[in-house]
């Protein structure tokens, strides 16, 4: 036995996945300078992996949409991703590892930028039901096996040290130390001037032959214009005008979030269908807007605003019972609604929805009412019952009284709601 210990490398699934994600961290996707369209986190994961940079983006703003990773993969990209020409990425240069073009300042920006982010990620207005882990995963789990299949393409070279190294020959390393040449003269670099590694000369002593550069590149054929673009968009005009005209018919499927979400879709294969056939990729114009509808309508939920409600002012002063619609509704405006002049002993139940705008109720001295009051963003001021915010919780109580009775509901998207006595 000689003593010597004998390492084997690691074997099965894990091995594997562990090479994988050093692979993938040393030869990680670059930020190009040029072809992006603002950091290059998904031009540089197209370019790295042979694919379009169109289904990288539509990826991003998918998860963005429909669990909200989206913004926090990127900021994760824009920071842990050199950029072109640099040698590390910002967080390394943050941490002296390297030179970057990344201040320290704007690395620590985006690592703050990173918590608001995580936290929109997995708040309760993205996490429902795991949406956002579960876009984390399906994330995490693509760019892995995209390295898997596609890594050996396209792997950058990052660029070589700012400063020289010391490097010698090794016919200089290897020289005599003598200070003397064979013919008696002095060699002031202690080597034998025959001994230098110097270029090669041509025969007669001049210098030596240059080669010829290269033949320039011949131009690309142009490529034919795809029509898928134009297809696309009419499909998506399509179905958000059937849409529209479901919603008018009273499919109360069809609201706002819906027709958006399903225009956006079409938007998105067309998208991806144009990654494919290089074509398309004036979609981007419309899929950026229509996305930052769809997280607006994510974020604050609209539903009370559909074509249905109608724009504009609203003022009613029902005499009769008989005169009290079951909802007085708006997608935009103001709601007036007096009930003071009912008779006495009446009894009548109604709502109030009023998508953008203030809803304002009357009720008499001595009716007994039972109310909800709510609204997303704004005031509250129901019977003495006051709030205001964003995402308040509903006023609900029910006010004594030995006059009418009144089953009141008053819900808005954005704007005060307030109920009181005249």
């Amino acid at each position: 036995m000689s003593g010597s210990e004998t390492h084997t490398p690691k074997q099965g699934p894990m091995a594997g996945f562990e090479e994988t994600v050093k692979d993938f961290w040393r030869s990680r996707p670059v930020r190009p300078a040029h072809g992006r369209k603002f950091a290059g986190v998904a031009a540089g994961v197209g370019y790295r992996y042979g694919i379009d940079p169109t289904v990288v983006r539509v990826a991003l703003v998918a998860a963005t949409v429909f669990g909200g990773f989206g913004v926090f993969f990127y900021l994760l990209g824009w920071l842990f991703l050199p950029q072109e020409g640099d040698s590390v990425s910002a967080f390394e240069g943050l941490i002296g590892r390297g030179r970057t073009s990344s201040s320290p300042a704007f690395a620590v920006l985006l690592l703050i930028l990173l918590i608001p982010g995580l936290s929109w990620t997995f708040s309760g207005g993205w996490l429902t039901d795991g949406t956002g882990l579960i876009g984390f995963a399906l994330m995490a789990v693509a760019l892995y096996l995209l390295h898997r299949s596609r890594g050996q393409y396209n792997r950058p070279v990052m660029p070589s040290p700012a400063y020289p190294t010391a490097a010698f020959s090794m016919s200089t390393a290897s020289a005599p130390a003598s200070s003397a040449t064979a013919d008696g003269s002095w060699d002031p670099l202690a080597a034998d001037p025959s001994a230098w590694d110097l270029p090669n000369a041509s025969p007669s002593g001049g210098l030596p032959p240059q080669t010829p550069p290269p033949p320039p590149a011949a131009p690309m054929p142009r490529r034919r214009k795809s029509k898928i673009g134009a297809a696309t968009f009419g499909i998506a005009m399509l179905v958000a005008g059937v849409g529209v005209v479901l919603n008018l018919d009273g499919q109360s499927w069809f609201s706002i979030q819906h027709v958006v979400g399903l225009t956006l879709g079409v938007v998105g294969l067309g998208l991806v269908a144009g990654a494919f056939v290089r074509g398309g990729r004036g979609l981007i114009g419309l899929a950026v807007p229509l996305a930052i509808v769809g997280m607006a309508l994510t974020t604050v939920p609209f539903e009370n605003f559909s074509v249905k409600g109608g724009v504009g002012d609203l003022t009613a002063t029902p005499y009769q019972a008989s005169d009290v619609l079951p909802e007085y509704h708006r997608s935009a405006g103001n709601i007036d609604l007096d009930l003071t002049k009912l008779p006495a002993g009446t009894s009548v139940t109604t709502k109030v929805t009023n998508g953008a705008g203030n809803s304002t109720v009357l009720v008499p001295m001595g009716a007994e009412v039972k109310l909800t009051c709510e609204t997303e963003a704004g005031d509250i001021d129901c019977l003495g019952q006051s709030r205001s915010g964003v995402g308040l919780d509903s006023v609900d109580f029910t006010a004594p009284g030995n006059g009418q009775k009144i089953d009141l509901k008053v819900k808005n998207g954005v704007g005060n709601v307030e109920v009181r006595r005249g």
